[in-house]
């Protein structure tokens, strides 16, 4: 157990490797010049030379990267070109915004998809079951961005339940910030909560065709108590693999749905910084998604190993 997750940690490290590398490059062949667009198309050539050398930019590019990487790992990716203002602080406080969209939405979406999906499999050959299914279904082709239009013109607009969009930290008024909650995570707990219920009907279905639950039920056990007592943990499998890949979705999601509710997390300083053309900033947010999704893929191998016992005793 322990020589398969010290090899998943491994790769981890390898991953985070090669894509810090990657992420550097793309933003390395971007045309322009950061000095010249901080300082404005009327600047000198000798400001924007001073400027290049008090950022620098003049030096190779290996070292370039590795005082980057080095920032990055203290914490301390470096300032602005244009603003002058820290970047770390400013990624500290946007990526807390967004991880209470994601982690709440995610919580959202696993508490419908888990039942739901397991009912959908239970009653396949049902017509509640199969209108669920449906219903999944016409969730899985609707964008979460429409979702959340659609929620603010009914719950925010027409109804007045709740606000359209904006943010209050949770410190300073907890009922606010709840509310303000309420439509951003939504729209994307709705989206994906409807994928992950399609997945969760198929693998409790695999489940159902086991020789190992036909023999819980020939024993006596009820399809519903065999199903808790003897097929989840096995269905859970795969479930966990897509719920893996629903975070990083999740992630990658947010961006889109933070510019819909005016919400200033992560997505929003993303978007900002391409508009200003402020590229260490894009390089180091665009990095920071890639350690976050890279790392919730090792969770989910570690979790691999505590969920199917035969992988504990795997040599390699």
């Amino acid at each position: 157990m322990l020589l398969r997750l010290a090899h998943r940690f491994a790769i981890l490290l390898a991953s985070l490797a090669v894509s810090s590398l990657v992420v550097f490059a793309f933003m390395q062949v971007l045309p322009g010049n950061p000095a010249r667009v901080a300082l404005g198309v009327n600047a000198s050539e000798e400001a924007i030379a001073r400027m290049t050398a008090d950022y620098g930019l003049d030096r190779p590019l290996p070292v370039q990267y590795l005082d980057w990487v080095g920032g990055m790992l203290r914490l301390d990716p470096g300032i602005e070109y244009v603003s002058k203002a820290a970047i770390g602080p400013q990624i500290a406080d946007r990526l807390q915004v967004t991880l209470w969209l994601v982690a709440v939405a995610m919580v959202l979406a696993v508490a419908v998809a888990v039942p739901v999906g397991t009912w959908m499999a239970v009653r396949h050959r049902h017509v509640d079951g199969v209108a669920l299914s449906a219903v999944s279904q016409v969730g899985v082709a609707v964008p979460a961005f429409l979702a959340g239009i659609a929620l603010i013109s009914i719950f925010a607009v027409r109804l007045g339940w709740v606000p359209s969009g904006g943010w209050v930290p949770p410190a300073q008024d907890p009922a606010e910030f709840l509310r303000r909650l309420a439509l951003p995570t939504l729209s994307l707990a709705l989206i994906q909560g409807s994928v992950l219920a399609r997945y969760v009907r198929s693998a409790v279905l695999d489940v159902l065709r086991e020789d190992y639950l036909r023999t819980a039920r020939a024993k006596g056990l009820r399809p519903v108590p065999a199903l808790l007592r003897h097929g989840l943990r096995n269905a859970a499998i795969p479930v966990v693999t897509v719920l893996g890949l629903q975070l990083a979705t999740l992630l990658i999601g947010a961006v889109v749905v933070e510019q819909v509710f005016v919400i200033p997390g992560l997505g929003s300083l993303l978007l900002d910084s391409v508009a200003e053309r402020e590229l260490l900033t894009v390089q180091t947010v665009v990095m920071v998604l890639v350690v976050a999704v890279l790392v919730v893929n090792f969770v989910v191998d570690a979790l691999y190993v505590v969920i199917d016992p035969r992988l504990r005793t795997v040599s390699r």
